[in-house]
């Protein structure tokens, strides 16, 4: 597998996952990943990127009630 950045090569491992949403910020350190050995830009697979949108709508969800409590 060939980085669409760079082609340099892919290889298993993990890298962070940051994101500023809706008024929260949510950092996973840990996400498995393909990443680049000559660049470091990570590509997540499928499944990775499900549970990530999974948690985000969960968030979300919760997020909502605290800012209509306020």
């Amino acid at each position: 597998m060939k980085c669409m950045h760079c082609s340099g090569r892919m290889k298993k491992a993990t890298a962070p996952f940051h994101i500023d949403r809706k008024g929260y910020h949510l950092s996973l350190d840990v996400v498995p990943a393909w990443v680049c050995a000559q660049c470091g830009e990570p590509y997540f697979e499928e499944r990775q990127v499900r549970d990530i949108q999974r948690l985000l709508t969960q968030l979300d969800k919760q997020t909502a009630g605290l800012a209509s409590a306020a």
